[in-house]
């Protein structure tokens, strides 16, 4: 059964359950109504009955009789005198002998003026109301009954038309339920179509229907934007393989050429042993590297990190130590404290990237690498060859490599994971020449990581 079917069964449910409540007590209120208005018209009559107006009690000339003497269709009453002694005399109405039972001798006997009872009964083919009022002045008690045999008629027709308006009722929840459960279940389906048609194509580039504010609209408008993100990250995926297969293909095939250079080994000389040996060891590290920054820029490994109140500069002090460690420079470090809410790890990874950029490109070694952090601003100066105009917005893209880095080791991905770091962060990444040679690489954090106990100096050029 799907959704439509379900609402408008639902719909019609409620409908009927409504219906049948509403059918019930009408018929009960009607009953008791119609009950109460009669047997306040059989006291009514009584009274004028022991007050001597007889005429109460003759044929309606209105309603036909058709000619049965003992059922006088157009005269419903009949009416008894019961006197002390227990002797029962009829009055006038129907020639009908109603029952006298103990507690009617008991009112007629010794019952005070006004004393009542009422009572039902039975004699085919006809029901009767029964009444039985005590007379005053010792007249006994007055038996009256009315034949209910018309109340009960015009009952069940009120019961067959509250069945019929119910059974209307019901049909029309049906109805109606069938089509609000269209109109809202009408984009659902679309929506589990599209689902349909991506899981079973694989294609993202469907156009779903998006619009309007209630469930189904803000529904729309989540599919198309995760769609919108899994083609994005699809196409990521895509190109960091086809980049990755690029960048692989350099060091693998000098690694072939090396390992057919060693099958000849017992003739190479020293010198040329070393040089190889040199080489393939060179060119491992390299992959080694490649493969850890592919996985890193793959998996997200730092997406996983909680976010925690870090100070930067502690952070660029262990990087810079780490710098120090790997590549025998000297790396100067400039900071005062910053408290940032961010991610420890990812952020000393960035820094390092920058840093260990700084060292590569001065490979000369006129001066140091050096360090900034004030704020949510971290700065890497370098003493290198500079920045050229094209390489500024290109520098952190995956794989990008500049000409003069053509020939250092590297495998382009560092400064890329920076980027992705300061996104992360909600800042962004800068690179710039420096004044008298060199360059400057860094990036900010958003306003919102940075805490109160911040010092944020702007007099970094």
């Amino acid at each position: 059964m799907n959704l439509q079917t379900k609402l408008a069964v639902a719909f019609a449910a409620v409908g009927a359950v409504v219906a049948i409540l509403v059918g019930v007590l009408s018929y009960a209120t009607a009953s008791d109504r119609i009950g109460d208005e009669r047997d306040r018209t059989l006291l009514t009559t009584s009274a004028e009955i022991s007050a001597g107006a007889l005429e109460v009690l003759a044929p309606n000339p209105l309603i036909p009789d058709h000619g049965d003497d003992d059922h006088d269709e157009n005269q419903p009453m009949v009416a008894q005198l019961i006197a002390r002694n227990g002797t029962v005399t009829l009055v006038g109405g129907r020639r009908v002998r109603l029952p006298v039972g103990a507690q009617d001798l008991a009112l007629a006997a010794f019952g005070k003026p006004g004393d009542q009872r009422y009572y039902d009964f039975a004699m085919k083919p006809d029901d009767y109301r029964v009444l039985t009022v005590t007379l005053d002045g010792g007249r006994g008690a007055l038996q009256l009954g009315i034949d209910v045999d018309e109340t009960r008629h015009v009952l069940h027709s009120l019961a067959a038309r509250i069945t019929v308006v119910s059974a209307i009722v019901l049909l029309g929840a049906a109805l109606a339920g069938w089509l609000i459960a269209r109109q809202i279940t009408r984009r659902l389906v679309r929506l589990a179509r599209l689902a349909e048609e991506v899981s079973a194509s694989g294609r993202l580039d469907v156009e779903v229907p998006t619009g309007g504010r209630d469930e189904v609209g803000r529904l729309s408008g989540s599919f198309d934007a995760m769609l919108g993100r899994l083609a994005g990250a699809r196409d990521d995926q895509e190109r960091l393989v086809q980049d990755a297969a690029h960048e692989l293909r350099t060091p693998l095939t000098s690694l072939r050429t090396n390992a057919s250079v060693l099958r000849r080994y017992d003739e190479l000389t020293a010198t040329a042993r070393t040089r190889l040996l040199d080489d393939v060891d060179g060119e491992t590290r390299e992959l080694t590297h490649l493969v850890d920054e592919l996985v890193e820029l793959a998996t997200g490994r730092y997406d996983g990190e909680q976010a925690a109140p870090v100070d930067l500069a502690v952070i660029a002090e262990r990087a810079a130590a780490r710098i120090r460690r790997r590549s025998g420079r000297v790396v100067t470090v400039d900071t005062v404290p910053s408290l940032v809410l961010g991610k420890e790890k990812a952020l000393e990874r960035a820094m390092s990237n920058l840093l260990e950029n700084a060292v590569k490109f001065d490979a000369g070694g006129t001066g140091p690498a050096e360090i900034f952090v004030r704020g949510g601003r971290v700065e890497v100066r370098d003493h290198g060859p500079g920045l050229r105009d094209d390489d500024a917005g290109r520098l952190f893209d995956r794989f990008y490599r500049a000409d003069a880095a053509r020939a250092l080791p590297g495998s382009g991905l560092g400064l890329s994971i920076v980027r992705e770091v300061a996104l992360a962060h909600g800042g962004e990444v800068f690179a710039a020449d420096r004044p008298g040679g060199g360059a400057v690489v860094g990036f900010t954090l958003g306003g919102g990581v940075l805490l109160p106990d911040s010092q944020p100096d702007h007099t970094l050029g």
